[in-house]
């Protein structure tokens, strides 16, 4: 626990991608393997299951400094981090503990998960009796189910690669599927992990998927990357991003966050392709008169009423029926294709759906146009067929690790965000180095036009924390402040006097929101020193950029 504990410090103190690097080989290069494994878990996004409700673990912790929850309180406002509060009030140790990472996680963490509050208490008070500062912080973070760390999967696999002088696409490969929470890190996993490469690295198996190729984000016309007729086109979907593995006479489905959903969606469960293929595609909602077309899906709103769902009723399973987009092939036969160009990756894949109808398995259509021109005018339609953008995809491209250009480019060309004008009017300090700063905001549109004078009133419609820079920041942050009208705990609520122009990705209708609908990803794009309170936008004007109804096509 003190070595990963310093790992963690290391990694948090820096922004250096050299330094964070040198010490995750150090700490690889001498950890205990069922450590390491843990350590990979956390590292490379594995979430960590709360094991303490939040208001026990405080609770404990004004016991054992024996601090009033008032100072408790006032300490975490001006901090905005609860581990590091926990760990600034607790008096130093009296002891220490020389176990590692994974004994702490399996043999003292995990059991306090639905343990009586005495039993938890007392845990607690052995555990901040044997840690210094870093190791309480970050058990709190770990029985929290808060860990975050500034690494990313990529620099994990590098220091891995290094240390164990591996090519870092085939632990790449190797580590997918390593942080789904139904397999437990351990020390012969691990020695699989960085073993030296062999013929059982190929073909894969079982229902283990590949790793994912990303897109890079087009920020440039399209025109600056060629000949149109170098790229294949796609529209790009507002879905789940999956791979279908079937091999051994079962479907595996993984999601991009390499997270098992298999029993989530039956319908993909049950298609029966052939042994030893892998398809990747966009999860969605199908219409229900689109048939086998991908031309129409439902908007993500929809699909959201599935995700998470433990129990799925035959009504819920007809009103809302699944269905994988495919727009790519990773295996055939048992045979990775990866290594083949995009262009006889994609004639397979049409084949292979082409013999193998089933509504649940849409191929993504290929887009055409004369030149880039012609094609910005398709892609202008994007919003009313309810997709994001488009994908251009080289087609000698080969299906690369990762956000690569090693292997050929895919980009990602989507559509300008919705936007609308609003007002702010409440404000949260933000966590860790802007703890003192007021920088999580809440939005509010009008709830009538202007000439409804005084008789109409804001209503919130969105929270948002990112767009600005730290200079802004700090503006808005000293307006917040001369402003308050009144504070309810860490929320202040403040005078109107700014005005915001928000982007976000979707909207929806919710009954759970006070504007009765839903905003998805909102982030400010700008402040709007050039309007007046009085002339932001109203519900009205949000209301109407609701996508409308899918319509059944003309046969």
């Amino acid at each position: 626990m003190r070595e990963f504990s310093r790992l963690y410090g290391e990694l948090d103190a820096t922004t250096s991608t050299t330094r964070k690097l040198a010490a995750l080989e150090d700490y690889f290069g001498r950890a205990d393997p069922a450590d390491a494994a843990w350590a990979v878990y956390f590292l490379a996004g594995g979430k960590p299951r709360q094991a303490v409700p939040t208001s026990l673990l405080k609770q404990c912790a004004m016991e054992y400094a024996q601090i009033d929850e008032w100072l408790f309180e006032e300490c975490y406002q001006s901090v905005g981090d609860l581990a590091e509060t926990i760990a600034h009030i607790l008096p130093p140790a009296s002891g220490s503990n020389p176990l590692g990472l994974a004994r702490w996680v399996e043999e003292r963490i995990a059991p306090l998960r639905g343990a009586a509050p005495e039993t938890i208490r007392a845990a607690l008070f052995q555990a901040w009796d044997e840690l210094d500062w870093q190791g309480r912080f970050l058990l709190s973070k770990l029985i929290g189910g808060g860990f975050r760390v500034g690494v990313s999967r990529l620099l994990v696999t590098r220091a891995l690669a290094a240390v164990a002088q591996l090519d870092a696409k085939l632990v790449a490969q190797r580590m997918v599927g390593w942080t789904d929470g139904r397999a437990r890190p351990d020390a012969e996993r691990f020695a699989r992990l960085i073993a030296p490469a062999d013929s059982a690295d190929q073909p894969l198996q079982g229902g283990q998927p590949y790793p994912f190729f990303l897109a890079h984000p087009l920020m440039d016309a399209p025109a600056t990357l060629g000949p149109i007729q170098q790229w294949q086109v796609e529209w790009k979907y507002d879905g789940i991003r999956a791979q279908l593995v079937r091999r051994h006479g079962q479907n595996w489905l993984w999601s991009r966050g390499e997270e098992l959903i298999t029993e989530r969606f039956p319908e993909l469960a049950a298609l029966p392709l052939p042994d030893g293929t892998v398809i990747d595609g966009e999860i969605v909602i199908r219409h229900p008169d689109a048939g086998l077309a991908a031309e129409r899906v439902a908007p993500f709103s929809e699909l959201q009423k599935r995700i998470g769902r433990k129990n799925l009723s035959a009504r819920l399973l007809a009103e809302l029926p699944a269905g994988l987009i495919a727009y790519d092939l990773l295996e055939q036969d048992g045979c990775d294709l990866r290594g083949l160009p995009q262009s006889e990756r994609r004639r397979r894949l049409e084949a292979l759906v082409g013999s193998h109808p089933a509504a649940a398995l849409m191929l993504a259509p290929t887009l055409t146009a004369k030149d880039w021109d012609a094609l910005a005018q398709l892609r202008a339609s994007a919003r009313e067929r309810g997709v994001e953008g488009m994908m251009l995809k080289d087609i000698d491209a080969r299906y690369g690790i990762g956000r690569t250009r090693n292997d050929g480019t895919w980009w990602k060309w989507k559509i300008d965000p919705y936007s609308i004008d609003a007002v702010l009017i409440y404000a949260q300090a933000g966590h860790g180095r802007r703890a003192s700063l007021y920088t999580d905001y809440t939005f509010a549109l009008w709830d009538g036009p202007p000439e409804a004078g005084s008789q109409r009133k804001l209503v919130p419609f969105a929270k948002a924390y990112s767009g600005l820079t730290d200079a802004e920041i700090a503006v808005v942050d000293q307006v917040i402040r001369k402003s308050t009208i009144e504070k309810f705990g860490p929320v202040r609520s403040v005078q109107p006097s700014m005005v915001f122009e928000i982007g976000f990705e979707g909207i929806a209708l919710s009954s759970r929101h006070k504007a009765g609908m839903a905003v998805r990803f909102p982030r400010i794009l700008r402040q709007r020193l050039d309007k007046t309170v009085e002339q932001a936008d109203t519900l009205a004007t949000l209301r109407a950029l609701l996508p409308p109804s899918p319509q059944p096509e003309q046969r």
